[in-house]
């Protein structure tokens, strides 16, 4: 492991350069496997506080389809900007890039507050709120875009360990956030001041979390052992400047982009799968006449608590052959039938066993087969590579996640 004293052989610093062996400084107290699991509790923790808000923003505003608004909105506007990214900014710093978009993030948590105290009160109705919580939902989506991209291409130049802690902090997130509205259902009384209530407590969580996000992330960097991969990537960028292989933007980047097409092709089948189900269907489609509203909420937890298990065990057993973590990518569409056979299928078909197991199902595999991809694709491309190959997985992922998006109205047509 990455965190133990050990040698690390440089076998990818340019086509032609010597392999020497270098100690690796240890990960005292896996605080930098923290700090990177907490970092991706951080960056999904605005969405998932937005989406989570979904019945404090359905009470307000009852004519409008909350969460797949949202779901469009937030997926094109990452979509754009790691565009923007990959061919504008491809050079700057990762180290600015992610400090703007936590700073960013902190901007668009406080909307919602903020605007509740001092405009919204309460009222159902009043729309102009309803286009300032979509704009701080973009805002929110172009904080992603520079985090989500900088982050998983920065975690692609360090040992597997780091890219899963990555991906299991993001499983934490939606977990966190599922338990603090069940935690809100049940103490809050389900009326305008209850709905306000619990907005807010998701809020100033997120709020919180991002600052201790902007604070650890400033302080990951200065670690030993991030420093010593971070020099690893400085090398093996001079080599490439000293042997004349940097070459055009356009050329490095598809030709990075041709290597990991079939990973990132994957990430967007398994992506559109999930988002054309989750929320959308799970939150309006279905329903229990024992549960109630609870069902919508107790699914959504269950997809959480799975998807993080999947995540989680990763870093026990990844899958290392690429063709098998395509391929079961490519099989999670059998979920369309199956989710079809819950709303028009036998009786049998349409209760809450056959739906919850499902989503149990779509969790754990979501979970799952996104970390090995996420750990497979920088092993695929050179070190100096590294972080552009993270920054393109990270765009096919918002590619998946914006057409999951779209399709998930499909459901509603």
């Amino acid at each position: 492991m990455a965190g133990n004293e050990t040698t690390v052989s440089l076998l990818h610093l340019s086509g032609d350069s010597e392999i020497t062996n270098k100690k690796i400084p240890k990960d005292s107290f896996n605080l930098a496997y923290i700090i990177y699991f907490i970092l991706g509790i951080g960056y999904l923790l605005p969405w998932n506080a937005f989406i989570t808000a979904v019945d404090y923003f359905q009470y307000l505003y009852p004519d409008r389809s909350v969460d797949r608004t949202f779901s469009v909105v937030s997926q094109l506007v990452m979509l754009f900007n790691v565009l923007l990214i990959i061919f504008c900014f491809r050079k700057s710093h990762a180290y600015v890039r992610v400090n703007l978009g936590l700073g960013l993030f902190l901007l668009a948590l406080l909307v919602v507050p903020l605007m509740d105290v001092f405009y919204i009160m309460g009222q159902s109705g009043l729309y102009i709120g309803y286009y300032i919580t979509v704009g701080a939902v973009g805002l929110s989506a172009m904080a992603n875009g520079f985090v989500q991209a900088s982050l998983i291409g920065s975690a692609g130049e360090l040992p597997d360990r780091y890219m899963q802690a990555l991906f299991s902090g993001t499983g934490a997130s939606g977990l966190l956030v599922s338990s603090l509205r069940i935690f809100t259902k049940a103490i809050y009384p389900q009326d305008t001041h209850g709905l306000r209530s619990s907005a807010i407590l998701y809020f100033a969580v997120g709020i919180i979390l991002m600052i201790i996000c902007i604070i650890l992330y400033n302080m990951v960097r200065r670690l030993p052992v991030i420093k010593y991969y971070n020099e690893l990537r400085a090398q093996a960028a001079a080599s490439e400047e000293k042997h004349g292989q940097e070459g055009s933007l356009s050329g490095p980047v598809w030709e990075i982009m041709v290597k990991i097409k079939w990973y990132g092709i994957s990430i967007v089948v398994m992506y559109v799968v999930t988002l054309s189900v989750f929320p959308g269907f799970i939150t309006e489609n279905v329903h229990s006449e024992f549960l109630g509203n609870w069902f919508g909420i107790l699914l959504i937890t269950s997809f959480n608590v799975f998807d993080l298990v999947g995540k989680s065990m990763t870093a026990v057993y990844p899958v290392q052959n690429g063709n098998v973590a395509i391929a079961a990518c490519f099989a999670r569409l059998l979920f369309y039938p199956l989710y079809l056979g819950c709303l028009y299928g036998p009786q049998v078909f349409r209760t809450e066993i056959p739906v919850t197991l499902l989503t149990f199902l779509l969790g754990l595999t979501n979970g799952y087969f996104t970390s090995c991809i996420m750990i497979l694709v920088p092993k695929s491309v050179q070190l100096r590579n590294a972080e552009t190959a993270g920054i393109l997985i990270a765009l096919f992922l918002i590619v998946g996640l914006a057409v999951g998006s779209i399709v998930s109205w499909f459901w509603v047509i």
